[in-house]
């Protein structure tokens, strides 16, 4: 399991390469923004990775909800998708969000605070 980094942009810009995912990562509450956080998920052709990004909210009826599960597709090389996480999809027990992959080569992630 790794832990995700955060890059924090800077009115002069700040470079944000993309770093290598690993099978199951974690992003803490403590990188994330008051207004949670933007991550990018880039596949550079190792195959259609299967993500699920798990969320501790809960249905107006106080259940829990399902983990989110997504696909970030190689119709071509540097495919990506974004997807906004919330502070509500924080576990309160462990302060995380938990990212899974079923591909790890070649594919790469962007993380940003919002707010």
């Amino acid at each position: 399991m790794a832990a995700l980094a955060a890059t924090i942009p800077t009115l002069a810009g700040t470079t944000s390469t993309g770093a290598a995912v690993a099978a199951s990562d974690t992003i803490a509450q403590s990188v994330m923004g008051p207004n949670g956080a933007t991550l990018e998920i880039i596949n550079n052709g190792a195959g259609t990775d299967t993500i699920t990004i798990s969320d501790n909210g809960l249905t107006p009826g106080g259940n829990a909800l399902p983990s989110n599960t997504y696909t970030v597709t190689v119709a071509n090389a540097g495919a990506s998708k974004v997807f906004k996480l919330t502070n509500a999809q924080v576990n309160p027990s462990t302060n995380l969000i938990t990212i899974t992959h079923t591909v790890t080569a070649s594919v790469t992630y962007k993380l940003y605070p919002v707010g």
